[in-house]
């Protein structure tokens, strides 16, 4: 479920969207079943997320009508096979991407950014941002990206139980920052109405959606995503005044 005021469906900020990371197709259905917004596609999480087989994202896509974007991510980072690669997943049916690219004094390489954008030309995630040196810089240098439609950020390499203060920080002194993040990496529930207050609207779960929080013993649970669902809804209500559903 969705939060939206009267003639006001497109008016930013109104809305608040929940995204489930997914290693296979039952997660997916789950996710689905429990009010995800969008599925972000993965595989090897627990060393940081790589890209899956393109038989997984095409299992995926038999499994639901959301939107799913795959993490576009390799090893070797080789240039020409992520593009192959995305291609591939693009021509499957995946709506966008997650990718993200620094350079060697890791800052934002906006040309191989906008390079892979140009080649790919589906909306994208950038995935690997809190690694960026200089956080300051990083956020000035994603603010124009072309095809960027939000940028997956804990506001530490550590994850939310160490960055939330600095993103919540960080959003509410610049909503332009606030419209870009996709919170995420150790999202807990008393962090999402701070955030909510911060102008963040979108908000990503991965072990959080699973029994134990483990990804390699439990699927994502319809019940767990429904909890968060109703979660991130509520504190929005909360923010805008607006009565309960």
């Amino acid at each position: 479920m969705t939060i939206v005021t009267p003639g006001s469906a497109e008016q930013a900020g109104r809305t608040a969207y929940l995204d489930v990371v997914v290693l296979h197709p039952r997660d997916a259905e789950a996710a689905t079943a429990g009010g995800a917004d969008r599925v972000l596609l993965s595989s090897e999480p627990e060393d940081g997320h790589y890209s899956p087989d393109p038989a997984a994202v095409s299992a995926v896509l038999r499994e639901t009508d959301l939107p799913v974007y795959p993490v576009l991510r390799t090893h070797d980072d080789d240039f020409a096979r992520l593009v192959d690669l995305g291609a591939r997943y693009v021509e499957l049916g995946a709506r966008g991407l997650a990718y993200g690219f620094l350079d060697r004094d890791l800052e934002v390489d906006r040309e191989e950014c906008t390079e892979m954008y140009a080649e790919l030309t589906v909306p994208w995630l950038f995935h690997g941002f809190d690694t960026a040196l200089d956080a300051d810089r990083a956020w000035r240098d994603v603010a124009d990206l072309p095809g960027l439609e939000a940028v997956i950020s804990a506001g530490s390499t550590r994850g939310l139980t160490h960055g939330a203060d600095e993103l919540i920080t960080r959003s509410a002194r610049d909503p332009r920052v606030a419209r870009l993040v996709l919170a995420g990496g150790g999202l807990t529930p008393e962090v999402v109405p701070w955030l909510v207050r911060a102008g963040v609207r979108r908000f990503a779960i991965g072990s959080t959606a699973r029994s134990g929080h483990s990804w390699t013993r439990a699927s994502v649970d319809e019940d767990h995503v429904r909890s968060w669902r109703m979660l991130v809804d509520d504190a929005l209500s909360r923010a805008l005044g607006l009565p309960a559903d």
